[in-house]
């Protein structure tokens, strides 16, 4: 998927159609690589056949830069202009205080936004607006919207069952789903809790994330293991995310003291790094070495996508002990090696891992639960070419048509109309 760099307003060879912005804070960039990866897999994959561009605002307050003498880390400073793969990526800056003025975030983003999104209009690069997450960016969206004379769409992801139960976020996350041309849910879970909202039945169409074939499937386990130091005869684990609480790393090691009495050879590759979320490495390191099972956490920091296949193929499960997703892409990741999965009962997992041969889902919160099942998970006799091919057949290419269908009808007048059972599950 790899482009030559682009002059400014120039689309990718072949793309041709209403020209997309995507907006988004989450989005991977050269401070934070791996921030958002999934929300760049599935636009660049647009980007094959439709013009885009992307608005990722970077938030920021005056004097931040004095807090990272006692945050190393903290909000790093970003390029205003990237080029990546052939798509250019602009981070303006916007008023974010921390923890103060949050049900200002959306207005916030918005103006600080409209300096560039008004001369990406005056190029004529503005058809369709696709805001990603639906606060504060979907509030924004709706509010550029409006000043440029522009429709948005909004893509509904995990951080939705957060807004659902705060008043005036919640209010303002109504008016931007009543609004928008399009709405995309990327599980059949975030679609209920949008409905809940208020949004409307109709209007709001379940498009899954995919797997990146051409970069995650099987490679030779023993020979992965050897490159990462692990013993051949050892029983791995994985967990791929950023260390912060929701993904649950500390869910697990709290795990292994009694896992270790069952099965001794266990290993666990904690794979990740800190995210604006949340850096919880120091603590997750302090909990190994109380627990006693130091010896037996490999944190290795972010692995970029081209490796990432390595240490899945390592490993013998994977498992995320999740407090919430939308749609995990690293469940497909895993699957498309041929990794069985255990993981908690909450938001889309269900929807992904979707049959007893493809893992086993627990009670979040429930430990011995967790426990029993990495146990049972490690006995079973899962057929790995069965798992590898459901991967396959959640692959990008089946979702992104969709997408770029969808895309063209609202530049072009025509109505949205979900296709006939796409408020169902996706297999």
């Amino acid at each position: 998927m790899s482009r030559r760099p682009l002059t400014s307003g120039e689309a990718p060879a072949g793309a041709s159609g209403p020209h997309l912005v995507v907006l988004s804070r989450v989005f991977p960039n050269a401070a934070q690589p791996a921030y958002g990866v999934f929300v760049r897999e599935r636009m660049f994959r647009v980007a094959e056949h439709l013009p885009v561009t992307v608005v990722a605002p970077v938030p920021w307050f005056p004097g931040q830069g004095l807090l990272r003498r006692w945050r190393p880390g903290y909000r790093p400073w970003v390029p205003y202009r990237e080029c990546q793969e052939g798509v250019e990526v602009l981070h303006p800056r916007f008023l974010c205080l921390p923890g103060l003025l949050k049900s200002l975030d959306g207005l916030l983003l918005a103006l600080g936004a409209w300096p560039v999104m008004r001369r990406l209009a005056r190029q004529g690069r503005i058809e369709v607006i696709d805001g990603h997450f639906i606060y504060p960016d979907g509030v924004a969206a709706r509010l550029l919207g409006r000043w440029l004379g522009r429709p948005y769409t909004l893509t509904l992801r995990g951080t939705i069952h957060r807004i659902a139960r705060t008043r005036l976020r919640r209010r303002l996350a109504r008016r931007a789903l009543a609004d928008a041309a399009a709405v995309f849910a990327v599980s059949a879970s975030l679609r209920r809790v949008a409905v809940e909202m208020g949004g409307s039945p109709a209007g709001i169409e379940v498009v899954a994330n995919g797997a990146n074939l051409e970069r995650f499937f099987p490679e030779d386990r023993q020979a992965c293991r050897a490159e990462l130091g692990l013993p051949a005869d050892a029983r791995v684990l994985i967990t791929v995310g950023t260390l912060n609480e929701r993904k649950g790393f500390h869910r697990v090691i709290e795990q292994l003291p009694a896992l270790l009495e069952q099965e001794p050879r266990l290993r666990y590759l904690a794979v990740g790094g800190g995210s604006p979320d949340g850096d919880e490495e120091r603590q997750l390191r302090e909990q190994a070495a109380r627990l006693g099972v130091a010896d037996r956490v490999h944190f290795t920091g972010e692995v970029g996508p081209a490796r990432l296949r390595r240490y899945y193929s390592a490993a013998d499960l994977f498992v995320l002990a999740t407090r919430f997703e939308g749609w995990a892409n690293v469940f497909l990741e895993a699957a498309a090696c041929g990794l069985p999965t255990v993981t908690t009962d909450v938001g889309g997992n269900a929807e992904v891992v979707a049959a007893p041969w493809l893992g086993r889902l627990v009670p979040f919160g429930d430990g011995p639960a967790l426990r029993r099942a990495i146990l049972e998970a490690l006995e079973a006799p899962w057929d790995r070419e069965a798992i590898v091919a459901y991967a396959r057949r959640n692959g990008w290419e089946v979702r992104i048509p969709r997408l770029v269908e969808r895309f063209r009808g609202l530049a072009g007048g025509a109505p949205i109309v979900p296709a006939a059972g796409e408020g169902a599950r996706q297999r």
